[in-house]
């Protein structure tokens, strides 16, 4: 998989990060691709940035605000739907019950068919580097969430005696991996990905240097599918697809099984 251009799209997907800006640093290029082909997109980001800047005497509200204002002028530009801010703490956000429930909701209000979020297992970048801690408590409470509480009815009754029934989110897709298992073509988005974070004025050090930045990042990607541009994620199938054929050790890999009756599968090929 990890060779050629990975194709398969979802109807709906959700895409959750620590910080405004992260997902478009992140996976924006594939966003804007399933976008384009007529997926609907939204976008959560767990806190508002406020601890994202260098100087002392700034007012975390302050930039808070800035940011909040950034981040939509951001999604615009990638075409989500819509977004969420949840205003945990930044710098301060754990993978608790109050921010899985909030995530929970989210999930099960949108309903969608496949989530992206940082990938909770990289601490250490393979080429240098620490991953953020709210990066990996995102992560890992995006992976929470999803797999087993937003398909367990049981798990936060109150949502569910209000109207929000339980979701089966089919796959996940993880950003910013030490060791991605597919690539996704964005020679057609890569524009729209470095016009969106140019929109976060107040986290972009060298703008100037920033287009040639995200193009080199986008093209180390693509050599191996042969594109000029891609981004590279760890896909995680949690229910496997009809199309994709049956697969006996599922249940016994995932700890789950696909109850006779499901619906079909509302993912497409793009």
């Amino acid at each position: 998989m990890n060779d050629v251009d990975h194709t398969w799209r979802p109807a709906r997907f959700l895409v959750i990060a620590a910080h405004p800006d992260d997902a478009d640093f992140g996976p924006a290029g594939t966003a804007a691709r399933w976008i384009d082909a007529g997926s609907e997109g939204w976008l959560i980001c767990c806190t508002s940035g406020d601890a994202g800047g260098e100087d002392p005497d700034a007012d975390p509200l302050e930039l808070a605000a800035l940011r909040e204002r950034e981040q939509p002028r951001a999604a615009d530009l990638i075409g989500y739907a819509g977004f969420t801010f949840l205003h945990q703490p930044d710098g301060a956000l754990v993978n608790d019950l109050v921010l899985r429930e909030q995530l929970v909701r989210e999930i099960r209000t949108w309903k969608p068919d496949a989530v992206l979020a940082t990938d909770p297992s990289v601490v250490f970048y393979r080429d240098g580097g620490i991953n953020h801690t709210d990066h990996r408590e995102a992560g890992l409470a995006a992976v929470d969430a999803v797999y087993p509480a937003a398909r367990n009815p049981m798990a936060f009754p109150a949502l569910a005696k209000g109207g929000l029934a339980a979701h089966r989110v089919r796959r996940l897709y993880l950003f910013w991996p030490n060791e991605p298992n597919v690539r996704v073509d964005i020679t057609t988005s890569v524009d729209r990905k470095i016009a969106a974070l140019a929109a976060h004025a107040s986290q972009i050090r060298e703008p100037e240097k920033l287009a040639e930045r995200i193009r080199t990042w986008a093209a180390e990607e693509g050599e191996a599918i042969g594109s000029p541009a891609a981004e590279a994620l760890r896909l995680v199938v949690i229910d496997e697809d009809e199309d994709e054929g049956p697969d006996p050790g599922l249940a016994e890999r995932t700890g789950t099984e696909t109850p006779a009756g499901d619906p079909e599968p509302t993912a497409v090929e793009a």
